[in-house]
């Protein structure tokens, strides 16, 4: 068996950083999963208002991408290492302070959601840089099915576990156990984070030479306007389906089962397409993916029950990977290929998720007054076919790029590399 096993490290280049990113990345996902997924139920309960829903998810969007220019520029003067736990702390507060706050939570829904967007800002920096200096061109589709392999496992266990305690237990009981239990994985993943090898970076924070390389670079720009048109789906679909989930179900286990569903189909299509999917099919991958996303929103905007529900969990079950796996693997070689991406690696990441975030933010703050002045259930569904054709979109954005593997990419990404002039 351990011969096996270097035999697969060897096989994929994998090195101990390799493994242990994975090990955090899986850490994270589960405590997330465990009640990420209930907090907007939790909210919900005791507020009855997508309005509160939609204050506290903008808190969030508003808040990470400081969080993320702010860690960036950490990053360039300590260990990334070091900002990957600062995120994890951060997250560890937010579950603490719902604790402590109990049922009067949504009267801090912006507080709360601003704490939760700075962890997400500072793990997600460092979770990202540190996986494009880890991995290489041949070996990133192959972490990134491992690490949605690992996500889809924590999907399947996190929620149906915290539904099962929600049910058992009385409601705040439930509530309390599942957050404690996530800050302890939080723990954990801190811990396992000190045998990662330390990383630094030298030099100053350019954050506006990596934005206006989007003026001479057209794969740059093809990428952001892609994450823009991902960040506009993202923005309402993250809370809304799990209310309506619980809304049509009535139970907090029901949604346990809904994301065992999803994620347990995600799980199937996470390890075959780490493995179908190479350089020259991910544009196919991005496309077929985008498709099935966009037509599963159909299912659930007309009236439906338990039994469309779970119907769009197979579906997106399936979409996501099938667009996840290439797209961000596309995204890092774009990256990896652009003007002095060794030295602005960080940047380059930072203006990424800045344009995620902005999307997020366009969708919610329309989504915020849309239902304070019209009837939420008539207006949710046309909110969601609007904002769901953002992942369809992202193949239109990104299906002139072309990125050639680069022989010595891994040297030149770290030591910087000029943006070939063909390219732009």
């Amino acid at each position: 068996m351990r011969t096996r096993i270097n035999a697969l490290f060897e096989k994929k280049n994998m090195d101990k950083n390799f493994v242990l990113l994975l090990c955090i990345g899986g850490l994270y996902a589960l405590g997330i999963f465990l009640s990420n997924t209930f907090v907007n139920v939790y909210m919900w309960k005791n507020s009855q208002s997508y309005v509160v829903l939609g204050i506290f998810n903008l808190a969030i969007y508003l808040f990470q991408p400081i969080a993320f220019m702010l860690a960036g520029k950490l990053a360039k003067k300590i260990d990334r290492v070091k900002v990957l736990r600062t995120g994890i702390v951060f997250l560890s507060l937010f579950f603490l302070a719902v604790l402590f706050i109990g049922e009067k939570a949504p009267g801090f829904s912006f507080i709360l959601g601003s704490v939760l967007g700075v962890g997400y800002g500072f793990y997600w920096l460092a979770y990202n840089v540190l996986t494009f200096e880890i991995t290489e061109p041949e070996n990133r589709d192959f972490f990134n099915g491992s690490h949605g392999i690992l996500e889809s496992f924590a999907g399947m266990a996190g929620p149906l576990i915290a539904g099962e305690a929600i049910s058992r237990l009385n409601a705040f009981s439930g509530y309390t156990a599942i957050f404690i239990a996530s800050f302890f994985l939080f723990i954990l993943a801190i811990a396992t984070s000190f045998f990662l090898k330390g990383r630094k970076a030298e030099g100053q924070f350019l954050f506006g030479k990596v934005v206006e390389e989007r003026r001479y670079n057209r794969k740059w720009r093809a990428i952001l306007n892609a994450h823009f048109l991902q960040g506009l789906r993202e923005g309402i679909y993250l809370f809304v389906i799990s209310i309506w989930v619980y809304l049509v179900t009535k139970s907090e286990l029901s949604l346990g089962w809904f994301n065992v569903i999803l994620s347990g189909m995600s799980l199937v299509v996470y390890f075959c397409a780490a493995r179908w999917i190479t350089p020259q099919r991910r544009k196919k991958a991005i496309l077929i993916g985008g498709i099935i996303l966009f037509g599963s929103i159909f299912v659930i905007v007309n009236p439906f029950n338990t039994a469309h529900i779970y119907m769009y969990a197979l579906l997106i079950g399936i979409g996501y990977p099938l667009l996840r796996i290439p797209y961000i693997s596309l995204t890092y070689d774009v990256i990896g290929q652009a003007r002095r991406a060794g030295e602005l690696r960080i940047e380059y990441i930072v203006v990424r998720e800045l344009y995620v975030n902005i999307g997020r933010i366009v969708s919610i703050s329309l989504f915020i007054p849309v239902v304070y002045l019209l009837s939420p259930e008539k207006a949710i569904p046309y909110l969601l076919v609007i904002f769901g054709s953002g992942h369809l979109l992202i193949y239109f954005a990104i299906r002139k790029i072309k990125v050639g593997t680069i022989p010595g990419s891994r040297a030149k990404a770290r030591g910087g590399m000029a943006l070939d002039e063909k390219n732009r």
